[in-house]
């Protein structure tokens, strides 16, 4: 018995009239803003003002500072992230004594808020590391690394692959389950080593895992703001400002919300090129058995 098509309706509603009025709706708005000079407070000064804020953006050394920064910043939070998660993934799946303990612990850390994270990692990276050089002698390494805008913006890419690695762990863990246990014992049948088994049977077949977590890192990478605000601020000397937050200043510190949102358009196709051409590339090395 057929199910009529429009009962799939009742469904779909309670999730899709929410995110319409709070994500699509308020998108297309911010386009619209993007062509005026406004506030964002005033009801009757909005001045249409054509593309001229989206010639300004790119003549914000400050935008494009945090643009640099943004994207150094993502690039080795990345890596490292992809490179922990999947090291971390190996090693809870192979035969080892608390596995499972070792997962939730290590998966612990994306269960607190990116706001918290900061202020807890805030006070070890500065009083901490401080207190430290007090009762050490050691200023070499032990000092308030977020006065610094080298070891600050090193604080950053610490903290944002310590809260990533453990979620995108749980996804590799899931595609190295997946893999077909015959496939792996023909391997060692053939006399395959264990780096063998990995680089030319784990490795290709978690493809799709990959391209899943790339795609997460690079767009929550590209997006922080939580950590940013939290444990730097921005500072010292706006040296850690990221996108996200220097749009944020632009709109509610600096009262440009024209200037801000457009902005916010130019970020949002950015990143939504790289992740489509992240996708597209790793997409097409996925095999299957």
């Amino acid at each position: 018995m057929k199910i009529k098509k429009g009962w799939y309706v009742l469904f779909v509603l309670p999730i899709l009239i929410p995110f319409v009025v709070t994500v699509i709706l308020p998108f297309f708005q911010g386009i619209a803003f993007s062509f005026v000079e406004w506030d964002g407070m005033s009801k009757s000064q909005k001045i249409f003002v054509g593309l001229q804020n989206y010639i300004d953006v790119f003549k914000d050394t400050r935008f494009l500072t945090s643009m640099g920064s943004t994207t150094v910043f993502t690039i080795i939070t990345v890596a490292l992230v992809n490179l922990f998660a999947l090291a971390f993934a190996v090693w809870v799946t192979s035969e080892i004594k608390f596995k499972n303990p070792g997962r939730a612990m290590l998966f612990m850390p994306y269960l607190i808020g990116g706001l918290i994270l900061g202020y807890v990692w805030k006070y070890v990276l500065g009083q901490g590391m401080t207190l430290l050089a007090e009762n050490t002698g050691n200023t070499t390494l032990f000092f308030n690394w977020l006065s610094d805008p080298k070891f600050a913006f090193i604080a950053m890419i610490v903290v944002a692959t310590w809260q990533m690695a453990g979620y995108m762990m749980v996804i590799y863990v899931a595609g190295l389950e997946a893999i077909s246990g015959d496939v792996l014992e023909a391997a060692k049948i053939d006399g395959a080593t264990d780096w063998q088994e990995f680089i030319h049977i784990k490795l290709p077949l978690l493809m799709p895992s990959i391209t899943i977590c790339l795609f997460l890192t690079l767009s929550n990478c590209f997006k922080i703001y939580d950590v940013n605000v939290s444990l730097t601020g921005g500072g010292p000397a706006n040296s850690t400002e990221m996108i996200s937050l220097n749009i944020f200043n632009e709109i509610f510190v600096q009262s440009h919300f024209g200037l801000g949102q457009a902005k916010a358009i130019v970020f949002f196709a950015i990143v939504a090129v790289i992740t489509f051409l992240q996708v597209r590339i790793t997409s097409k090395r996925e095999v299957e058995l």
